[in-house]
Parts: structure tokens; sequence; C-alpha cells
């Protein structure tokens, strides 16, 4: 049987709801937060219960979608619906979200249908009420992805760039190389409080991205070696990671550490 809940909160002046899905042995979370009129992303469409329920209650005049991601885009449309809020996200994926949505069925079970919603082009930086963001390329979980940063404040919003410290196992789409340079740029700035859509607040967030940083360059170093001593991606997959998590065999393998191996290889799996 599958578990929902939505977990409420507040953090450094942050608002924020947490959605959780259990489903046979593999438990996914996804966060939507609130700060000074805007809402950064807006939670998965099978916990809508939960995260309509959040934006019917929160104030906020525009909305700001860190990727495309069906459990960070998956309560747009209702917002498009019943808000009078534009809704930011990078031009490369508007078009596509306009449309029906298209992803396994697997992704669809734990983050429900994304309904079609029209997004309007995200800008390089933005006003909110009372501050000014900067908006961040951050390319690697996903092509289109952005993180926000409130100069005023110096809280940081993530998107999927963080997630944990130490990347085990990846969407196929993801790209590590790409990661690395996405953390490299986001520590150019000046920041402190860290924001995850999936690991919530980080503790000494400056240090725990630096710490995943030096954890993937490291981690590409072991593949490449690997890689020259004539080993196949699948035999450095195995050395590195042995552990089969469930969600690798859930997914059919959309989810697999060998997505860590193949990107830094430069192979096409």
């Amino acid at each position: 049987m599958m578990k929902k809940q939505g977990v409420l909160g507040d953090r450094h002046g942050v608002s924020y709801l947490n959605g959780k899905v259990q489903f046979q042995g593999v438990s996914l979370n996804v966060y939507s937060y609130l700060i000074d009129g805007v809402l950064v992303d807006t939670g998965a469409q099978s916990l809508r219960k939960f995260f309509e329920a959040f934006i019917d209650q929160a104030d906020f005049n525009q909305v700001l979608l860190t990727h495309y991601h069906e459990d960070h885009s998956g309560c747009a449309a209702y917002i498009e619906k019943n808000k009078d809020a534009p809704i930011y996200l990078n031009q490369k994926t508007i078009a596509s979200c306009a449309q029906r949505a298209d992803y396994p069925l697997y992704r669809k079970l734990f983050w429900g249908k994304r309904k079609p919603f029209h997004a309007v082009p995200m800008p390089e930086t933005f006003q909110s009420r009372t501050a000014t963001w900067d908006v961040i390329d951050t390319p690697g979980h996903a092509f289109d992805h952005k993180a926000f940063l409130n100069k005023d404040t110096g809280q940081l919003f993530t998107g999927d760039l963080f997630v944990n410290e130490r990347t085990k196992v990846v969407l196929a789409e993801e790209h590590i190389p790409d990661i690395i340079n996405s953390l490299d740029r986001v520590l150019r700035y000046d920041f402190q409080d860290v924001f995850c859509s999936h690991a919530g607040f980080v503790e000494d967030g400056r240090s725990a991205l630096e710490r995943k940083r030096d954890y993937l360059l490291a981690l590409q170093q072991q593949v490449q070696e690997l890689q020259n001593e004539g080993n196949s991606a699948e035999a450095i997959r195995d050395q590195l990671f042995p552990h089969k998590y469930p969600i690798i065999k859930f997914s059919g393998g959309e989810w697999d550490s060998l997505h860590i191996v193949t990107s830094i290889m430069g192979e096409v799996q």
C-alpha cells in the first residue's frame, strides 16, 4: 500500500511543505518553499492533497521552478488555474511543460501525472517583495536546472543540485561533470543557508556543497583511472557501487549507479 504524508514547517523565515511517498521499500520526498512572496517549486500531483492546501494558504505573487521534473512542477497547473501569479521556468522546457507529460509509469505512480501548464521564461535576476535574487544556471541533474539565491538573506535554493553529499545512484539523464561544474558555479556566490528540494534545510550549507563537489571530483578521478585500465562501465559500477538500491529495479534501470559511471566516461548507454 502506498503511504503519503505532508509535513509543514518553517526554518530561518522560510515556510515549507515536505511531501512524502512510500511504496514497496522505496521512500521519496519533495519540498515546496515559500519566502517573501516567492513560491519555489510546486510539489507533486500525487501529493496534491497536501500541496494544494499549502498553495491555497500561501501568500505569493510569483512561482519559480528549479526544473521541469514532475515532483517539482506537478501542481503548477493548479496554480495557473487558481492563482494570479506568473510561473517562471527555464526557456528550454516551457514548450514541453505545456504538453501532456511523458515519463515512465513508475514515476507516474510515485509523483502522479503532471498536467500541462504555461510558464514564462526565467529571468537572470528578479525582485521579490523586499529582496533581489540571482538565478544561477545549474545543469547536471536536469538540463534546465536553476538555483535561486536571495542576495539580501544569503539563502540559496538548490533544487536537486545537492540532495546528499555522497551520490550513489542517479537518473539516466544526469551528468556528473556538469553537476561538478554547477557546484563550482554556485560556490562562487556569497551564501550560507541552503534549502534543498529533497534534503530540506542543509546545516552549514556551503560546506556541504563543497564536500559534495570534492566527493564527485574524487569519484570522477577513480572512474577515469579504472577506465584507463581497460575496465568496462559495468565493471567499474560493480567495483565502486556494489550495493543494489531498490530504486534501480523499481525504475527499470532509469535510476542506476551505472549512469554515474557512463556520464564520466562519456559513454552513451
